[in-house]
């Protein structure tokens, strides 16, 4: 027999026995960082990854390069590694595991489990406790809620295959396991490269059929450009199918046509428009351009003292040939809040550090934007206010308003707390997907709407997101995320909500590398998963005052870790300070300067440049 040698880089959290040691698994920002590291060094080296998933959970702080922070760049990186990768999933918790678990193929073992949530977390926020455990039975019955097992995410397409495991599970000794489990990596490895492969049909059916360890042939897993490519095409279509199941959405064969057709015919248009005619167009102007400045040169000492004369005799003024663009405040739409209507005073919340003065609501919400007039503190304000107030008069067209949270784990109680949520908001989601213009551009946004399950992302959220910033590439137009309010993942949803992190931060990747303007605006409480991926991921992210950002908040924090946070430990401010946000911004000022950021940001693949 011949001797064949791989080389794998392997990625994995180490986990001892107790808490003590490697915080149970738990990986801080820099183990993450690291992992990160490595996925680099691999990439350079051209060989695949093998990462080992044995986490509760991420480390919760926010030391730089801070938890949410790291898990985003992690997401963003994996999301278009140049090497297959393949992820084993012992112990999955919640994000902890998709730092290093975005992959081409997830194995899982038999008697492993793979969560948003521990069941003990979930029990402590289905009880509503501020202290304490949670009863055992309501533990109990969490854990089975959330259909964490490996049965229930191979059922959910969330993982591609269990490996089996002794009936106490694998211990250290059991040595036959491990053999299995070296086999199941390396054919793993052997079929995402023969997916990247024009002639594979017969090895991939006789892959397709060993269960021995003896392999019957050997697959070279060196990759070229153009298999790289399909690698990297073939990771995007797995994830972007993912969770689409379970999306509540009205269909018919008509509809789906239409949307089909609607599809193909806006992707086609602006193939057209901007890689034929747009070039062709700057091409011209360039050249145009060029030779009317040469001519110039040629002819200025002539020309000049010509226009100079005739200009004094009509007393003409020279004007200024570039048009300073300008933002009106009578191209928004008139609104009061309904916060402004009650005739009482209240008292800001650092009256006592600063001496703010008692402030009347209706000037409260009315003229001062919710923003104390003497400290800047910003109050909460309802959604339908930025949307009033940062875009252009009835410049604002929703879409996919039929995608509906829907209960794919039958969760108990689920139901009834979405029915309650669409009827207080008369809204069917959390996101609102929507295009809309500031002063005169147009762009593509969503928004996380806090008074809908606090603003939390589940599968429908999750959709509607890649569907919007699609068509923001499609369109070449900049993309906007208004994050009024977000409680990270939704623990009903189990890791169909989970695996919404990896999705989006694919799509946002794509779009990025596809020459986009990703902004994204945090305000009130944002927290957690969102924060860790496709939020945390953009390349321009802002704070309003008086925001409070990060991975997880006080209470999670002092259970994970044992120790109190200081009160301003998730300010905006202190965001800013680990450059987790490039700036802090007042809402008073937010539409004029988003509207300076798309002037000024973003590249020439967009459609106004």
């Amino acid at each position: 027999n011949e001797l064949y040698f791989h080389q794998v880089m392997v990625i994995g959290h180490e986990k001892g026995h107790g808490e003590d040691f490697r915080q149970g698994g738990s990986a801080k920002p820099w183990g993450n960082e690291k992992a990160l590291r490595y996925m680099k060094m691999a990439e350079t080296e051209g060989i695949p990854i093998h990462f080992f998933i044995f986490t509760p959970g991420a480390y919760p702080i926010e030391d730089y390069p801070g938890s949410s922070q790291q898990i985003a760049r992690n997401l963003y990186y994996m999301a278009k590694l140049k090497v297959p990768t393949v992820a084993f999933i012992s112990e999955g918790g919640s994000g902890g595991a998709e730092a290093i678990g975005l992959a081409d193929k997830r194995l899982m073992t038999e008697k492993g489990y793979y969560s948003v949530i521990s069941p003990e977390g979930a029990a402590a926020i289905e009880a509503k406790l501020k202290e304490g455990r949670p009863p055992r039975e309501l533990v109990e019955k969490c854990a089975r809620a959330l259909k964490l097992t490996a049965k229930d995410n191979l059922e959910f397409g969330i993982i591609d295959k269990i490996i089996p495991e002794p009936p106490l599970g694998a211990r250290r000794k059991d040595y036959e396991f491990f053999k299995k489990l070296r086999f199941e990596l390396i054919k793993a490895t052997d079929e995402i490269i023969l997916q990247t492969r024009s002639l594979k049909f017969l090895r991939k059916y006789v892959l397709s059929k060993q269960d021995t360890e003896e392999f019957k042939f050997f697959v070279n897993w060196d990759l070229d450009e153009d298999e790289i490519e399909i690698l990297i095409e073939n990771r995007y279509k797995k994830y972007r199918k993912m969770s689409q199941w379970a999306v509540c959405e009205p269909k018919s064969v008509f509809k789906t046509f239409f949307d089909f057709g609607h599809t193909i015919g806006l992707k086609f248009k602006n193939e057209i428009k901007y890689r034929i005619l747009k070039p062709g167009h700057k091409t011209f102007k360039k050249f145009l351009d060029e030779l009317t400045t040469e001519s110039s040169l040629l002819l200025k000492p002539v020309s000049d003292p010509v226009k100079t004369v005739y200009n004094l005799i009509v007393g003409k003024k020279i004007k200024a040939k570039m048009p300073t663009p300008i933002l009106t405040e009578e191209e928004i739409t008139p609104y009061t809040s309904p916060l402004a209507l009650e005739d009482k005073t209240v008292t800001c919340p650092s009256a006592e550090k600063y001496g703010c003065p008692d402030i009347w609501v209706p000037d409260l919400y009315g003229e001062f934007c919710g923003v104390c007039p003497n400290c800047g503190y910003h109050f909460p304000l309802e959604y339908k206010w930025y949307l009033n107030n940062i875009f252009d008069k009835n410049s604002i067209k929703t879409f996919n308003d039929d995608i509906a949270s829907g209960n794919p784990l039958e969760y108990e109680g689920y139901a009834e707390k979405l029915k309650e949520a669409r009827e207080r908001t008369n809204l069917k989601s959390a996101l609102l997907s929507f295009e809309a213009k500031i002063g005169g551009i147009s762009l593509v946004a969503v928004m996380l709407v806090g008074d809908f399950r606090q603003g939390t992302v589940g599968v429908a959220e999750g959709e509607k997101f890649i569907r919007a910033i699609e068509l923001a590439k499609v369109t070449r137009r900049p993309f906007l995320a208004l994050v009024h309010t977000t409680g990270g993942i939704r623990i009903n949803e189990g890791t169909l909500g989970l695996i919404q992190m990896p999705r989006c931060t694919m799509a946002v990747r794509d779009y990025v590398d596809a020459g986009g303007l990703y902004i994204v605006v945090y305000d009130n409480n944002s927290y957690a998963g969102p924060i860790a991926s496709f939020l945390g991921s953009a390349p321009y992210q802002f704070a309003l005052k008086s925001t409070r950002l990060g991975f997880a908040g006080p209470r999670v924090i002092r259970e994970t870790t044992g120790q109190d946070v200081d009160p301003d430990y998730h300010s905006a401010e202190n965001a800013l300070k680990r450059g987790h946000i490039q700036g802090i911004w007042d809402r008073r000022e937010l539409r004029k300067n988003l509207f300076i950021a798309l002037l000024t940001m973003g590249g020439k693949n967009l459609y106004y440049r």
